[in-house]
């Protein structure tokens, strides 16, 4: 079978491997489409601190069942899924009450262990989520889906709220729509155009590029000198972060998606004087995979429109490059791994 390596920082290859075979409790599954995550992306440019080489990338991933033992979730072969990408431990402080996505061992599929970007792969039964008749695409699109709408659950929006999320990326797009479907009144903030027209696209109520206006300034104007009720950091900057707390309300909810790479220095007190609420959000739960294929099911929303290119597992190569040299007219890369029937 064909399999994606990516043996050193900035070489990528695609060879022959032999076909995995399932093990006790385990399915084959043949990948349909894989989807390119900023951290597959790092592990290219070789700035993922937990990548090893040679890795196989990817754990954004579609699939049709080839085999998969009897199982109470009433998956058969022939059925198009996905599956939850975040091995856990199941015996450190954070598994054993329940926190499965930060465990303290994470192994995260194309960083700590190899990944998605090949033919087959095979996966435990108990991480394979029923698709519901999604799309092969759609279902590529469910893990960084969940990603934001785990961290929007963790700041607890609600309807009426209003939202500020900062940085127009896949991420940052896909916590708008979260963000929508919970029936706030959502804002996002980007540098450029062309990602805030994708965020009106989304169903933004309004957008903000905060290298032509002072984001504190719109955020006085648009809550009438309130500040959101929550803000969304999907860059990872030290500064938006900043944005972030000048921005928020009183009371405010500060939610960190954005994996940032730099120390940020501010004065703390700020946050014990508006009594903000900060929460990071790393990977998402097994309820967040339900949700969110349930949300797509249910027709509320169309994520389809994410999809700003798709490519052949060939040309795997084109893409990675494509994406180290984003504009920011990209959104999701896909790789087709297999034709759709």
């Amino acid at each position: 079978m064909k399999t994606v390596f990516i043996d050193e920082p900035f070489k990528i290859d695609v060879r022959e491997t032999e076909k995995p075979v399932p093990g006790e409790g385990e399915a084959l599954l043949k990948v349909r489409y894989c989807g390119i995550c900023g951290a597959d992306v790092a592990s290219f440019t070789g700035n993922q601190p937990f990548t090893t080489y040679p890795r196989i990338p990817g754990h954004e991933f579609s699939a049709e069942i080839v085999s998969i033992p009897e199982n109470d979730k009433g998956l058969k072969p022939g059925d198009i899924v996905t599956a939850n990408p975040y091995f856990n431990c199941g015996g450190c402080y954070s598994c054993k009450r329940g926190f499965v996505n930060c465990c303290t061992d994470n192994q995260t599929m194309g960083v700590q262990r190899d990944g998605s970007f090949r033919e087959y792969i095979v996966m435990p039964v108990e991480r394979i989520y029923d698709g519901k008749g999604l799309s092969a695409r759609e279902l590529a699109l469910v893990e960084p889906f969940t990603i934001s709408y785990h961290a929007l659950h963790r700041a607890k929006v609600k309807p009426g709220d209003k939202v500020l999320v900062v940085g127009a990326g896949p991420i940052g797009l896909f916590a708008t729509i979260a963000a929508k479907a919970q029936g706030a009144e959502v804002y996002v903030a980007d540098i450029l155009d062309g990602r805030l027209e994708k965020a009106l696209h989304f169903g933004a109520d309004g957008t903000i590029n905060s290298k032509d206006k002072d984001i504190v300034k719109e955020t006085e104007r648009i809550t009438d000198g309130n500040g959101f009720d929550v803000c969304v950091e999907a860059c990872g900057q030290d500064v938006t972060f900043l944005s972030c707390i000048d921005c928020a309300a009183f009371a405010g909810n500060i939610i960190l998606i954005g994996n940032g790479k730099k120390q940020t220095t501010f004065l703390h007190s700020v946050l014990l004087k508006k009594e903000l609420n900060v929460f990071g959000s790393r990977n998402s739960l097994p309820a967040d995979f339900k949700a969110v294929i349930d949300l797509i099911a249910s027709g509320k929303v169309n994520v389809n429109d994410m999809v700003s290119a798709v490519y052949p597992i060939d040309k795997v190569a084109d893409a990675f490059d494509a994406l180290t040299h984003n504009d920011g007219s990209l959104s999701k890369v896909l790789i087709q791994v297999a034709n759709e029937d």
